[in-house]
């Protein structure tokens, strides 16, 4: 008996690995502009994400270490400063 391992594909297209291999850019176009699942016997095994997607997913994430050391600091005492006296 074989156990069949099932994993979720978190993008709306994919792919396999021979088709990446043979035409890379046209599985990229296939996304419109979204990650594509990249699967290798019907497994996804990375996804390949567009720069652009890659470039807005690295700005909402620090968004949201920004907002999360502002939550931090929120309750922390102000201090005055004068520019004059730096």
């Amino acid at each position: 008996m074989t156990i069949v391992s099932t994993h979720p594909i978190l993008s709306g297209v994919s792919a396999g690995i021979s088709e990446l291999k043979k035409n890379p850019m046209a599985v990229l176009q296939q996304g419109e502009g979204f990650p594509v699942a990249i699967l290798n016997r019907n497994q996804p095994v990375f996804y390949a994400v567009p720069a652009k997607a890659y470039e807005q997913l690295l700005d909402r994430i620090e968004d949201l270490e920004l907002a999360a050391l502002v939550r931090e600091r929120q309750d922390e005492p102000e201090v005055s400063v004068n520019l004059d006296e730096l």
